[in-house]
């Protein structure tokens, strides 16, 4: 055996993949362990996601010992378990700014590091990644190598499943982790999650891993499982305790289960895998925030992802604890549930982060975790509303984008009841371009029927979401953002539903701001106030479809600017323009909002300020607007709707 260093000089000393071939397993096992308190030291700093890199540790380990990246491309799903993948290939110094502007994303980054390939951070897509890039290596006559780390909570996803069939009938050079922790953020469910756990509850299993408990006994969201088990009617008993079959019937072969905290375990199935020449899945049993307490003992979600700093001998949040929109949304959804019997919550595996969770726990019939399955949850909502329920469903912004399809043609046109409450709307900070929900306005704005709330504070989010509720002939989306909710904004009149939040006598500019946007407006208008112009800011409250009352309000002003949290192109801003235009309301109009683009994470103030959504530069760049009008001759001013 080499010797030995000291034990806090091996993490120190790993620049490269290349640099964990050199070690024993005595001191890969230091490794591991330092690993830990690195991710414990930094994350409890910055924020991040813990609870599912303590669990990948030394699957990771094994995988850069087995493989050579970056020739052999090793692909994460999702990517919020790459932080050891990024320890290893020499980010460490990194670490101290996470997920903070100019720091190390969140996830895998190819403008970081050659050792990352696809900036996947939502599930379920790697295997299609795999599939293809090994084909191209193929076709190519490339010897190389395809590893796609998935978790079996993306397993619940079709796009998975559609991959898989595919990677079976190719035949190529791939291999298929499968990190089994029985989680995605909560307790994994379904029929697939309903086999594996069973294979964890025989004594052969046991012998493997004895660390993973049931994850479905255990849920709070849909209780026991009403589905088969995957392929067991096809082939009976035999499924029900070894999952074999299950991956062979697709024509894949099958190593484990691992034990996923063993290097030397791993290592070897993951050799066995790379020999074979052709698809293998090898699945590892891991437990999601292993080798930290407060992880394990974490039962909501093993400590998934900590907004912020947090002591790292409790993992408490060092923050004083704030009202969230989440929390609002989960209080109201349960009072509405207790006048109405035919609400239902849905969600795709993310019971607690949306708020299902509150709904579950007093009405666990009437809540469903369909898995992460964004357009399953979309259709099974028309379905359910077919049925004579109002069923809501609760994602993040950034997903909903996945069931488009689903929305237009599954539930708008059949003008369908469901309400979908979209969580960390607009721009959303540290977790990057992906998490960013900036696009439901524009791209849901098309669907024909379709309303959409947005509100501006606590009070505003319990009756817009209570308005939504009440339609009963087409489907809704009530969206806000991340974080705590603002001070009320009390409204000083409302004008049809239009709330007016600021009225000066002079009609100089009608500010149209939107949703948690309001806020920004007032301090706009005060900006302008004190350049001598009068503003009226306006709330729409709905801003799909454009209240007419903004045609009206309009007219009486010499400029209509509107700001918005989201994509301007076809944004609030467009819809304005168009509706004005069509009520032949000759005024011109200037919107600020989001450009299109993939813009670097950060926090929610930098970027916005890097993106000119201050109210400094919109007072600026509205006062420069206004002055220009004031010198036209009267009757001169443009009737074109005018951009920023």
């Amino acid at each position: 055996m080499s010797d030995l260093p000291a034990p806090d000089s091996i993490l120190a000393g790993i620049t490269g993949p290349g640099d964990l071939k050199r070690l024993d397993n005595e001191q890969l096992t230091v490794l591991a362990a330092e690993i830990r308190d690195f991710l414990v030291a930094k994350v409890s700093r910055t924020g991040g996601h813990l609870g599912p890199n303590l669990g990948v540790v030394e699957t990771t380990l094994a995988l850069h010992r087995v493989f050579d990246s970056p020739r052999d491309r090793v692909l994460f799903d999702t990517g919020h378990q790459a932080y050891v993948h990024k320890i290893v290939t020499g980010r460490q110094d990194g670490f101290d700014l996470l997920r903070q502007r100019g720091g190390l994303t969140g996830y895998p980054s190819r403008a970081e590091s050659e050792h990352d390939f696809i900036e996947n951070s939502h599930a379920s897509t790697a295997l299609s990644y795999a599939d293809g890039m090994s084909k191209a290596f193929a076709l190519r006559g490339e010897d190389r190598h395809v590893v796609a780390v998935v978790g079996d909570g993306a397993l619940t996803g079709g796009m998975c499943w559609e991959a898989l069939n595919n990677i079976a009938a190719a035949k190529n050079r791939l291999v298929i982790v499968v990190n089994d922790n029985g989680r995605s953020y909560a307790p994994t469910i379904g029929g697939l999650a309903d086999h594996l756990s069973t294979l964890r509850l025989n004594p052969g299993y046991e012998k493997v891993l004895d660390l993973v408990k049931d994850a479905l006994g255990s849920t709070p969201v849909v209780g026991k499982p009403v589905y088969e088990v995957l392929h067991a009617v096809k082939r009976g008993i035999k499924d029900a305790v070894s999952p074999q079959p299950m991956f062979e019937d697709l024509g894949i072969k099958y190593l484990g289960p691992v034990d996923g905290h063993d290097v030397q375990a791993m290592e070897s199935a993951l050799r066995r895998a790379k020999g074979f020449n052709a698809p293998v899945i090898v699945h590892a049993v891991t437990r999601k925030g292993y080798g930290y307490r407060p992880a394990e003992q974490d039962e909501a979600d093993c400590l998934h992802g900590p907004g912020g700093a947090f002591d790292a001998e409790t993992g408490k949040l060092l923050a004083p604890a704030k009202l969230k929109w989440t929390n609002v949304f989960a209080d109201e959804l349960v009072k509405i549930a207790d006048e109405r019997p035919d609400v239902v919550g849905i969600t795709a595996a993310m019971a607690e982060p949306t708020g299902i969770a509150a709904l579950a726990k007093k009405y666990p019939e009437r809540a469903y975790d369909v898995g992460i399955a964004e357009q399953h949850a979309v259709t099974s909502a028309a379905g359910l509303a077919m049925g004579g329920l109002h069923p809501v469903v609760a994602v993040y912004a950034t997903f909903l984008n996945r069931a488009f399809d689903q929305v237009l043609l599954d539930v708008a046109m059949h003008e369908l009841p469901v309400t979908i409450v979209l969580d960390r709307a607009g721009i959303t900070g540290p977790d990057g371009p992906s998490h960013y929900g900036i696009w439901d306005m524009s791209v849901f704005g098309v669907v024909p029927g379709l309303r959409i709330a947005a509100p501006r504070d606590e009070a505003t989010l319990r009756a817009e979401l209570r308005e939504a509720i009440a339609v009963d002939d087409g489907p809704t989306i009530v969206r806000f953002p991340t974080g705590a909710v603002p001070a009320a904004l009390p409204a000083v009149r409302r004008v049809g539903q239009v709330d007016i939040l600021r009225e000066d006598d002079s009609k100089d500019v009608l500010l149209v701001a939107v949703g948690s946007f309001a806020g920004l407006g007032l301090e706009v208008a005060e900006r302008l106030a004190g350049q001598g112009f009068g503003v009226t800011v306006a709330d729409p409250r709905w801003v799909r479809p454009v209240p007419i009352e903004l045609s009206g309000l309009a007219g009486q002003h010499r400029l209509v600017v509107t700001i918005e949290d989201g994509v301007r192109a076809g944004g609030v801003g467009d819809a304005v323009a168009s509706s004005l235009r069509d009520a032949g309301v000759d005024v011109p109009l200037r919107d600020f909002g989001v450009p299109a683009g993939f813009h670097p994470h950060g926090s929610r103030a930098e970027i916005l300020a890097s993106l000119g959504l201050t109210a400094q530069e919109i007072a600026r760049d509205v006062t420069e607007w206004v002055s220009k009008l004031a010198e036209q001759p009267e009757g001169v001013e443009s009737n074109a709707q005018n951009r920023r």
